[in-house]
């Protein structure tokens, strides 16, 4: 295993991936935070490829300046430009601290006293919604900006986000209630042909998985339910929510995996073509690894799962829930 990991850290497409890694103290204009460009994105690309917290001086670095920007509400903050502010500002989305928060928690910050701070805000955050109790879309702090979507609906992305963080904790120091917030998350997939959120659809792109794969589709949906198992397995489980877990899970085997049982990439993001997972010519050890994790995680429910009819799965869109077939 350290030999493993020390080929990880060694090779040179995981160098390459660190020297990505901006000045976080620099401003930079995104197009969004579903961007491979932002650098929490990127740190969860590499914590996913095994590299850890004491790995990286470069890394370890960027970590001390995520921790220095942090609101007095206990948020924190990220710096750059968009189009609602042409001149750079420090500021903070829910989008910016619940990424950054988990960030810290995976590269071994969780026990710094700010990132306690921010995953205490993260819980007081936590919000009645049109939904049920989740996360909402909370306007920026310096901006105003507000995602998309009605005021009072949940965010499917950033209560994703919030779930995972506080499932990479140790049990006894996760707060009570997430299970309900797991069920809402697990709602908008149920509800989908008449409640989808805006710009959070449950189609062809939320079931091919884009790879590097961070932001919101299936496999972030699974990986973040999956470790809820009481929603499954559990006397408080319910049979609608084990169904739509299975209907997931069925939607991404027939979505990305191909009959061998490997995941070939049918959609993929700029500028990673030197990785398997950037490429769609071959199957990809790591994206096959991912999927193969999730999937693990509800082994309980490989019954149910083959017993889902894709084809008669409908989309957010009335579609047929047909599989794209892999490009040849």
């Amino acid at each position: 295993m350290l030999a493993t990991r020390q080929a990880v850290l060694a090779h040179p497409g995981t160098r390459a991936l660190i020297g990505r890694l901006p000045n976080w103290e620099a401003a930079i204009e995104l197009s969004g935070h579903n961007s491979p460009a932002f650098t929490p994105n990127l740190l969860h690309l590499l914590a996913d490829m095994g590299v850890q917290g004491g790995d990286s001086p470069h890394i370890e670095h960027l970590l001390d300046a995520m921790l220095r920007h942090q609101e007095s509400n206990g948020r924190f903050a990220s710096y750059g430009t968009s189009r609602a502010t042409p001149d750079p500002v420090w500021g903070s989305l829910l989008c910016d601290t619940h990424t950054i928060a988990e960030v810290l928690v995976r590269f071994g910050r969780a026990g710094d006293q700010r990132t306690g701070t921010a995953l205490s805000r993260m819980l007081a955050d936590l919000a009645g919604t049109a939904q049920g109790r989740a996360w909402p879309c909370i306007p920026h702090s310096v901006t105003g900006f507000r995602g998309p979507g009605r005021k009072g609906d949940f965010c499917p992305q950033v209560t994703l986000e919030a779930l995972r963080t506080f499932a990479r904790l140790p049990s006894d120091q996760r707060p009570t209630g997430l299970l309900e917030v797991a069920r809402v998350s697990l709602r908008a997939w149920r509800m989908r042909g008449g409640e989808k959120p805006y710009m959070f659809g449950h189609g062809v792109q939320f079931k091919t998985v884009k790879w590097p794969t961070f932001w919101y589709d299936v496999h972030c949906v699974l990986d973040t339910l999956g470790r809820y198992p009481d929603l499954w397995r559990s006397a408080q489980a319910d049979v609608a929510d084990r169904r739509g877990l299975a209907e997931m899970a069925a939607c991404m085997i027939a979505y990305n995996f191909g009959p061998d049982g490997t995941v070939t990439p049918r959609s993929c993001y700029r500028g990673f073509e030197d990785f398997s997972f950037g490429q769609k010519r071959r199957p990809s050890p790591f994206a096959t690894a991912c999927l193969a994790r999730v999937l693990r995680r509800l082994n309980d429910l490989a019954d149910d799962i083959a017993a889902v009819d894709v084809l008669g799965l409908s989309s957010s869109k009335a579609g047929t829930g047909t599989p794209i077939p892999p490009k040849r």
